[in-house]
Parts: structure tokens; C-alpha cells; sequence
């Protein structure tokens, strides 16, 4: 019996899938296995990361339950505190006069320097006179003739009345010589009034100052024609002694304000516009009697002496009204409230130990806060570094511009200051012992820490 051997029957894709597989899940199983190894080397460094870390700021680590925060300290005191009351404002002239002629001519001389300090009565500037000194010989000529017609009227109605007494002419005669009179008087009245309204240009053609003050900028230059509606004039001249300031204030401080102008004048200082340098110290002089609806603000005008010229015209300061002074007021710095969920408060020093005293503010000045209730006069307040502080905290206290003070057993002064180990004394998570050490390399440690690294 034969048997043919028939074709090779072909092999299907899914099987040629099946012999593919087993090196595709053994790839996958390898990256499964880096990337948790990588995963937990990181977790690895994470923790070590965290155990290696200083603690958080108020909360105790091993070893550093009680050591103490260091805090800078000042004390409750009573006070006379000046409250005053702080604007922008700008420099104003006294008097600002813009100078122009009075009459129109031909400018022939100027007799000022820009800058000038002038004073009343200085001629500024000279027209020509001619047209001025004919216009009055016109006018003087004019009444010297009426003057003499007068004359003769009055000598003809004096000789009519005395022939209408001896009856030789009639008496219309005699009235119409009177009205002759009268009306030669009026004429001479009219040329009196023109010979002095030409003498008066002609003194108008002398311009001179009309206040004390300062020259500015010449407007006009010799030989030009000028006219008295001229609207820059030939000069600008104010008075900077005295000088005022414009400021302005919340228009809520209005009735503080005149409450306290109906018991004296108030007084004012002016600053520089950084407020750096003191300038000048005047009285307020108005309110004015409006108040800006756009900003909510009152204006308000002072005036001072200026004979150093520390002020000028349009030059932009800061203002300080004082407004009364408070007597005998609590008061702690301004650095020492602190605001938290309940209110404010301030951190309170007994012995060694901080605590959190809720306070009620009456306002701040400047620097000072002004304590209404909460403390009483000689408590330690901190000033600095509350930030690290819980209730209850121990504190190494230093007053302001003063000498650490150590926990009890401590040394101080000199002795306190040495060099620093490898972190800052007293500071959580400091390393390098931690202490303030002595200059010979002693070492001061809290008590209790002994043996601690």
C-alpha cells in the first residue's frame, strides 16, 4: 500500500502569536520591578530626609523640649503721645501777582534780573513817555483855556448885575451871563479831571512792583510794543515769606479737626517729599469750605515763615498736623501686636516663660500702639520673633539694642558672646551643640542637656 506524502499544511498567525509572547511578558516584568525598585528608593531617601529635618517651628524635638526662643523685648510704659494727623500737600505762593503795564506803549527798559527779591514799590519796568508827556501838556492847555474864559464871564455877569440894578438892561440879560458862568465852571471841572487822567498814565508808564517778593521768568524783551490786556504780562512775581501749603486729609477727620481749631491754633510741620528732612513749622490757617466729592477729602491751608526759602512755589511735601497729645497713654511698640483668629494680641515675658495676653488697640501712632485695655504698665512684651512662639514658650529675652539674658544658670554679658557652634544658638534644629560658646571654646548648655550630642 503507497502512502503520498501531501503538502505541509500552513502555519496559522495566532500560532506564531502564542511563540512570540513568553519574551514580550518577560520585558514587561522587568520594568515592573525597576520602577519599584526606583519607587523605593525614593521612599527611602524621603524618610531619611524627614528624620534628618529640624523640627517645625514651636513644636518640641528630641532633646529640645524647653530650649528657649531668643525674642527681643520692650516694656509697657505710660506716655505723652502727640497724635497727629498726615497729608501730601503742595507749596503754595502767598501772593501771586502776574505784573503788566497799565497802559499800552513801547517797553524801553527793564530794570530787574530774573530771580529777584523785590520789594514794594520797585520800578520793574520803564514805557516811553513822550506820547504821554504831550497828551498832558494837551490837557493842561485845554484848562488854562477855560480857566481864562471863566474869568471873563465872571467879570461881564458881575457888570450886568450891575446895570440891571440901575435898570439899563433887562434881567434875561443878567441870567444868561450867569449861565455863561456855570457853564465855563463845568467845562474847567472836565479839563481839571483830563490834565490828571494824563498825568496819571504818564506815571503809569514807571511799572513797579506790587508786593514783596520774587521775580520770575522776563516775558518780554526791551522794544516791544506791550499792552495792559497782554495776558502773560512782563513778569510773575510772588511772595514765598510767608509761604502757604495746600494739603489734604480724609474728610472723616473733619470734625476732629475743628473741634480742635475752636480751642487754639493747631500747629503744622512740613517734611520733604520723602519724608526725611523736617522744612518749616507754621500754624493752619482755613478749611476749605468744600470737600472734594471724587476723593472724599477736605483741603486745607497753612501758612509759615520762610526766610530760608527751604519752601518753594509748587514744590511737593508732606504735612503733619498735630491734632492734640494724648496724656499718660499706654503704649508698646507698634511691632508687638500681633493679630490672630480671636483678635489682637501681644506675647507677655514672665520670668522665662511667654504668654499670649488678648489686647484692644485704641490706634497707632507712628511706631507706638496705644493700648486700651489688656495690659498694665511694666509688662514685657516681645517684639521680635513671635513667630516661633506658643503659649507657654520659654524665651531668652533681649531688650532692644541690649545683651542677650540667658536661661537661668546662664552666663552673660562678655562671657555670653562667643562663637557660634555649628548652628545658631538657641535656635531649633541648631546643630554643632547648639549653645552660645565662650571665646576659649567653652561651651554653655542648657540645663538638663548634659551628655545630650
Amino acid at each position: 500500500m503507497t502512502f503520498q506524502e501531501g503538502p505541509a499544511a500552513p502555519v496559522s498567525s495566532s500560532s506564531r502569536g502564542e511563540g512570540a509572547r513568553p519574551p514580550r511578558r518577560w520585558g514587561l516584568v522587568v520594568v515592573a520591578v525597576l520602577a519599584l525598585g526606583g519607587l523605593g528608593a525614593l521612599l527611602r531617601r524621603r524618610a531619611q530626609a524627614v528624620r534628618n529635618a529640624p523640627p517645625p517651628a514651636g513644636r518640641e524635638g528630641p532633646g529640645q523640649g524647653d530650649r528657649p526662643v531668643p525674642v527681643l523685648t520692650a516694656t509697657a510704659a505710660l506716655r505723652d503721645v502727640p497724635v497727629y494727623l498726615e497729608g501730601l500737600g503742595t507749596v503754595s505762593a502767598f501772593y501771586t501777582v502776574t505784573v503788566r503795564p497799565r497802559v499800552d506803549g513801547q517797553l524801553v527798559s527793564v530794570a530787574f534780573h530774573e530771580g529777584q527779591t523785590v520789594h514794594r514799590g520797585d520800578v520793574l519796568a520803564q514805557l516811553d513817555t513822550r506820547p504821554f508827556q504831550v497828551a498832558l501838556r494837551q490837557a493842561e492847555a485845554v484848562a488854562a483855556r477855560d480857566r481864562a474864559l471863566l474869568d471873563l464871564n465872571r467879570r461881564t455877569l458881575a457888570r450886568d448885575r450891575a446895570l440891571a440894578g440901575q435898570n439899563f438892561i433887562s434881567q434875561q440879560e443878567t441870567d444868561n451871563a450867569a449861565g455863561a458862568v456855570s457853564q465855563v465852571e463845568a467845562a474847567l471841572r472836565a479839563d481839571e479831571a483830563a490834565v490828571a487822567s494824563a498825568r496819571l498814565s504818564l506815571e503809569w508808564t514807571r511799572v513797579v512792583s506790587p508786593l514783596d517778593g520774587v521775580t520770575g521768568l522776563r516775558q518780554v524783551d526791551p522794544g516791544n510794543m506791550v499792552r495792559a490786556a497782554d495776558v502773560n504780562g512782563l513778569v510773575v512775581v510772588r511772595q514765598v515769606d510767608p509761604i502757604a501749603v495746600l494739603f489734604t486729609l480724609p474728610q472723616d477727620e473733619l470734625p476732629r479737626v475743628f473741634a480742635q481749631m475752636a480751642r487754639g491754633a493747631l500747629p503744622v510741620e512740613v517734611y520733604s517729599r520723602d519724608g526725611a528732612t523736617h522744612l518749616a513749622s507754621g500754624q493752619l490757617a482755613v478749611v476749605d469750605n468744600d470737600v472734594n466729592p471724587g476723593t472724599a477729602t477736605m483741603r486745607l491751608k497753612a501758612v509759615f515763615p520762610n526766610p530760608q526759602r527751604a519752601l518753594w512755589p509748587d514744590q511737593f511735601v508732606k504735612t503733619r498736623l498735630l491734632l492734640t497729645t494724648l496724656r499718660g497713654a499706654l503704649t508698646v511698640p507698634a511691632a508687638a501686636v500681633q493679630r490672630g483668629p480671636q483678635g489682637t494680641f501681644v506675647y507677655v515675658v514672665t520670668g522665662d516663660h511667654a504668654t499670649m495676653h488678648p489686647v484692644r488697640v485704641d490706634h497707632l501712632e507712628g511706631e507706638d500702639a496705644l493700648i486700651a485695655s489688656g495690659l498694665a504698665v511694666g509688662d514685657v512684651v516681645v517684639t521680635e520673633g513671635q513667630t516661633r512662639l506658643r503659649e507657654g514658650a520659654r524665651v531668652q529675652p533681649r531688650a532692644a539694642g541690649g545683651p542677650a539674658e540667658g536661661p537661668p544658670g546662664a552666663p552673660s554679658g562678655e562671657a555670653a558672646r562667643g562663637h557660634r557652634g555649628g548652628g545658631a544658638g538657641g535656635a531649633p534644629g541648631g546643630g554643632g551643640g547648639g549653645g552660645r560658646g565662650r571665646g576659649d571654646g567653652g561651651t554653655w548648655r542648657r540645663p538638663g542637656a548634659e551628655g545630650a550630642p
